[in-house]
This record gives structure tokens, C-alpha cells and sequence, in this order.
């Protein structure tokens, strides 16, 4: 029988590419999805398979990660093997402004759904989406031995999520792993973060439809990653034969002024002619440097990244002109269901 597998966040960046890995692999995709009043399963457009069609692979469930009793009835329901939690809210400088429900939602909803597991007496496999964001204030190079100091609601909220996944390795025995995954992008990155913002605004200035980027610190250095190859890593933690923690990274580092750099001078303009300083886009306590060693995962996952931060740039850069002049035409169409 082929392997399930239930995905919160699904609607997400990694939530999208994973499902798409885990359907190409055989497997039977459930995925945790919030009510709204708009569609918000655009990433999944491509996957989306009509719930009126027999033999179908992709399964959408309305729920929430603040809701305990639709986990525990969902996991009955499902009884999947593994279980991605890719759900949060995810925006570093937001989690500033919702402390509060950063906190309810990235941590302890890592705690409710562990417990929803116990609570439904599923067996099943368990992947908690920890962050870079986590060693905050320690000196890189980080690994899965480095002392944690966050520097912000979304960092502490994780860390919480990262101790309870632990806790329940140990307390019950469950097969439970914490993927610290240091920043990884795509095309699928959501518009509001730096990478994104910054690649939708090089298509939307080389087309003469904006005038500035407005940015905030330009000197935090980070390690970013390709987001397909990064869920291809945290699928291969849960195939591992005993459950344990890993970072998955680059080991390469760049500025957010060298990415902006890197961006503009990909369509031939001078950064410097557009990019202008907005202070509210600033965090109350800055994280200076996230850099990961991915030496673990390598070794006993045989995981390593091939895109590296200037491809990743092109391929952001490149998708956001096409889509702009998509969009401009009229060929880009969002399908309604």
C-alpha cells in the first residue's frame, strides 16, 4: 500500500513543494487548510486534483493548528505515516507586531498537535519545522550543537516548538525530528519576505511600474537555500532509522545587500539608483548572522544542497519578470473552485 502523509501549512512554500515531492513518490497527501472566504491554495494549483474524481491522491481538509479536537479527529481519520508540521506564522519582523499569536501558533501549536498524536493513538512519523532563527544572537557557524539565543517572538515560539518535539522523542517514544532549516527561497516565497519582496520589485522597477524598494537593515548576513531541495531533506529525515535532529544549510554566506546587488544587476540596473532606507522595516532586535553547517545531514542523509545563493537569485529574478509580464498579457489565470 502506498505511504500517507498529512501536511499542515500546506498551502505554504514548503507545504507546496512537498506535497509535490510526496506525490511524485506514491504517496496519498493530506493537507491542513484554513477556512477563508478567498481561495488561498494558489501554490497547489498545479496538484490540485478534483474531489468529484475517484482515485485521486491530494486531499484537502479544512482545520486549524489551534484547534486540538480537529487534529486528533483528522489523524484518526487519516492514520498517517508521517506527519510535516510546515504550519506558523513564519514573518519575523510580524511576529514582533502578534507576539502573542506568533506564539500560540508556531509554538504551542507544535505541542498541541504532538499531543494530538498520543491523543489519537496513531503511529505515525513526525517532522517539526524548526528555524534558523532560533541561534539568533550566537556566533555562526551554527550546527545541531549550538546554544540557542532568539532575538525574537518567531525565534522563541520555535525554540518552544523544538524542546516539546524533543520531549516527546523522549517521554513517549515517538518518532519525532526537528528539521533547523536556515532560510530557504523560491519563486513560491510569499511576497512580504525580504527575498521575494526584493525580486517582485527588480521585475516591477526594470518595467517601469514601480519607482523604490524600501528596505531595512541591508548588512544582516544569511544562508539561503532552494526550497525544493530543502523539503527533499526533511522527507529523508523521516526515512531515517532512528529519529534525531538536523540542520539543513548552505554553508555559504551573503548579505541582504548582496542579494539586492545580485538582483538588479541580473536585469542591468545600478542597485543603488533604487533602493532606499525605511526604518520601520527594521526589526527591534536584529539577527546579524545565520550561517549553517549542514555536516550531519550529509553524512547520515546524504543531503546536500545544489543551488547556491547567486543561481537562487536568477531563478527568483526571472520568475517574478515572467510572471509580471503574464500577468501584464493576460495568460496568467488563477483558477476558481
Amino acid at each position: 500500500m502506498a505511504k500517507s502523509a498529512l501536511i499542515t501549512g500546506i498551502t505554504g512554500q514548503d507545504g507546496s513543494y512537498l506535497a509535490e515531492l510526496l506525490l511524485g513518490k506514491g504517496y496519498e497527501v493530506h493537507g491542513l487548510v484554513r477556512r477563508s472566504s478567498s481561495f488561498n491554495t494558489g501554490r497547489l494549483d498545479g496538484i490540485y486534483e478534483d474531489p468529484h474524481v475517484s482515485g485521486r491522491h491530494l486531499f484537502l481538509h479544512h482545520g486549524d493548528l489551534n484547534d486540538g479536537v480537529t487534529l486528533i479527529n483528522l489523524l484518526r481519520e487519516v492514520n498517517p505515516d508521517e506527519v510535516y508540521n510546515l504550519g506558523a506564522q513564519s514573518h519575523v519582523r510580524v511576529s514582533f507586531e502578534q507576539p502573542v499569536f506568533t506564539g500560540d501558533v508556531t509554538g504551542v501549536a507544535a505541542m498541541r498537535l504532538l499531543e494530538a498524536v498520543r491523543a489519537a493513538r496513531v503511529r505515525t512519523k513526525i517532522y517539526q519545522a524548526s528555524s534558523s532563527e532560533m541561534f539568533g544572537a550566537t556566533p555562526p557557524p551554527q550546527d545541531e550543537n549550538t546554544p540557542f539565543y532568539p532575538r525574537s517572538p518567531y525565534g522563541a515560539a520555535k525554540v518552544y516548538a523544538y524542546w516539546a518535539t524533543r520531549n516527546y522523542r523522549e517521554a513517549y517514544g515517538v518518532f519525532a525530528v526537528n528539521g533547523i532549516l536556515f532560510n530557504h527561497e523560491s519563486p513560491r516565497r510569499g511576497e512580504t519576505f525580504v527575498t521575494r519582496k526584493v525580486t517582485r520589485a527588480v521585475a516591477r522597477i526594470q518595467a517601469g511600474i514601480q519607482d523604490k524598494l524600501y528596505m531595512g537593515n541591508l548588512d544582516a548576513v544569511r544562508d539561503w537555500g532552494y526550497a525544493p531541495e530543502f523539503v527533499e531533506g526533511m522527507w529523508r529525515m523521516l526515512q531515517a532509522s532512528e529519529p534525531t535532529d538536523y540542520v539543513l544549510a548552505t554553508n555559504t554566506a551573503y548579505s541582504v545587500r548582496d542579494f539586492v546587488q545580485m538582483a538588479f544587476e541580473h536585469v542591468g540596473l545600478e542597485w543603488e539608483k533604487y533602493v532606499e532606507h525605511d526604518s520601520r522595516y527594521e526589526r527591534p532586535t536584529e539577527v546579524d548572522a545565520l550561517i549553517g553547517d549542514f555536516s550531519k545531514a550529509k553524512a547520515q542523509l546524504g543531503w546536500e544542497p545544489k543551488v547556491l545563493t547567486p543561481e537562487l537569485v536568477k531563478i527568483m529574478v526571472d520568475a517574478d519578470v515572467q510572471q509580471l509580464e503574464d500577468e501584464r498579457s493576460g495568460r496568467l489565470v488563477r483558477v476558481d473552485r
